[in-house]
């Protein structure tokens, strides 16, 4: 680690939040000739993986600079006036909580930029589709980074409008309808997410997050804080999502580009899961405390429902699509998620923060995959790619096959790798959950969950089997392997995972203390 002053990490936090959106600007105005390289479109592409590279840099070097050694401290912190009459702050800060969700943000966008770079996108002009990437990376990065409610929600809504466009110009069939659907929900949640964050600030007095945090519920009454934690709770669980708010999620990474898929996967899920952990568990205990039985019943639902959707997509003769089934599995992984918020103990709310971070790589890594055999194949049905193509993976394209299978098992949570940990946590969370949680609903609870983990186990090993293995077909069409740019873009998902998997302490020596003090009154 390195020993960084202050107020150079105050200036290095605004810029990775201010950043991306001066280069956004930047994409839109016309290319000096002689950075247009071979064509404007390349030399817009070169532009978002430039600022995207800066921004991952700058946040390698925040990680960096941050005193490891006591992560539950809001560092870099910058706090301006900016609404006096509402006592409307611009503050910004990060602790072992937002700081894993901050680089992991930066990364994946990076490696979206860099993906499209050299597989470019197909549909209107890439100024656009560049543009509305670094803007749908501002929105992101802010939400991790703002402790003001206000700014939380406009971060919060921030990213909406690009995914919007992005679904809906560059996406495939049936990309309208989806895009539609996606700002609908998470519009509609949004609204009355603002209407609880509203009654918190003037019922409290403050917007301020750190204050709330710290005054951890005592200037508001119990009814106050479940009417807040239901308003705000609807909002966050769209966007987590959570069943039965879920329908939009398959439907939008169905008609998503690749690299929407992996942003929406890996990075816009967990806005909704944080919002749960840095605003609902410290501001409100007592009114989340009311709703965690129900909130931890809905997970393990979502759990079962998710694995349950993926199996019959994945059974043979089904008529199932691969990023269909992938989006079904995030319903199930983000239901572990909540399951360990819900049990409202350092545990379990580690083990979330873990699977949230394992699941922004496993999963980010098998939207890459799918686009990958989508570009080669021309199709994502299971059974297209089972039978009419002949695709045994590990006969005909052997390093993508290996990557697809490695990426299944990592989400399927073997032991040594990231997709473990996290489930693990919120199991154990849920098995001794907090003073005045019903432990025998939360033991049942767990064993559902557990069963989940069974359910996961089987759909992604019938993908493997239907996918990987199997003689090739002798009028296969021949199929390229992993390609250079495939691998700058994908091996630091996978190297990432295996290290969080085989060292979780690289992520729970971060989170812990900080999840420690946040139940225990806020940060002091």
């Amino acid at each position: 680690m390195i020993d960084i002053n202050e107020s150079v990490m105050q200036v290095l936090l605004a810029f990775i939040v201010v950043g991306p959106l001066l280069g956004a600007v930047a994409a839109l105005l016309p290319a000096p000739p002689g950075l247009k390289g071979k064509s404007p479109e390349q030399a817009v592409l070169r532009h978002g993986v430039t600022v995207t590279g800066v921004i991952l840099v700058a946040a390698i070097v925040l990680a960096l600079g941050f005193d490891h050694d006591h992560p539950s401290k809001m560092q870099a912190n910058t706090d301006i006036s900016w609404i006096p009459a509402l006592d409307v702050r611009i503050h910004l800060g990060i602790d072992g909580i937002s700081l894993p969700l901050l680089v992991l943000t930066a990364l994946l966008t990076f490696l979206c930029a860099l993906y499209s770079y050299f597989k470019q996108p197909e549909g209107p002009s890439p100024k656009a589709f560049v543009a509305l990437v670094l803007v749908l990376e501002s929105g992101t990065l802010a939400t991790f980074a703002v402790l003001d409610l206000l700014l939380f929600f406009l971060a919060f809504e921030t990213v909406l409008i690009p995914m919007y466009f992005l679904i809906a110009r560059w996406g495939g069939e049936g990309r309208t309808r989806a895009a539609w659907k996606f700002i609908l929900f998470t519009l509609l949640g949004s609204v009355v997410m603002l209407l609880g964050l509203l009654l918190i600030g003037i019922k409290a007095g403050t917007f301020d997050m750190v204050a709330l945090a710290t005054d951890n519920g005592r200037s508001l009454t119990t009814s106050v804080q479940v009417i807040a934690v239901l308003a705000i709770g609807v909002g966050l669980a769209v966007k987590t999502p959570m069943w039965p708010l879920h329908s939009w999620l398959p439907d939008a990474h169905t008609a998503a580009p690749t690299v929407g898929s992996v942003l929406l996967a890996g990075v816009l899920l967990k806005m909704g899961t944080y919002g749960f952990v840095r605003i609902l568990l410290p501001v409100a205990p007592d009114g989340f405390r009311t709703f965690a039985p129900y909130l931890a019943a809905l997970a393990v639902v979502g759990i079962i429902y998710g694995s349950l959707a993926c199996l019959a997509l994945a059974k043979q003769g089904a008529k199932g699509d691969l990023k269909r089934l992938i989006a079904y599995s995030s319903v199930g992984h983000m239901g572990f998620v909540l399951l360990g918020i819900a049990t409202m103990t350092p545990t379990g709310v580690n083990g979330a923060l873990f699977a949230n971070i394992a699941h922004g790589l496993i999963t980010g890594l098998l939207f890459f995959l799918v686009g990958a055999l989508k570009d080669r194949t021309g199709t994502t049905d299971l059974d297209t790619l089972a039978e009419q193509t002949g695709a045994a993976l590990y006969g005909r394209t052997p390093r993508l096959g290996g990557l697809l299978a490695f990426a299944a098992v990592a989400s399927l949570g073997l032991p040594g790798l990231a997709g473990f940990w996290g489930e693990m946590l919120a199991l154990f969370g849920a098995f001794d959950p907090a003073a005045g949680l019903s432990r025998p609903a939360y033991l049942t609870f767990t064993a559902i969950a557990a069963f989940g983990t069974l359910l996961t186990a089987a759909y992604l090993l019938a993908v493997v089997r239907r996918v990987c293995m199997g003689a090739v077909a002798q009028d296969a069409p021949r199929l390229a392997d992993v390609q250079t740019y495939e691998f700058a873009a994908w091996t630091p998902l996978v190297a990432l995972t295996v290290v969080a998997g085989l060292w979780p302490k690289v992520l729970l020596g971060l989170t812990d203390p900080a999840v420690q003090q946040l139940l225990a009154g806020g940060n002091r």
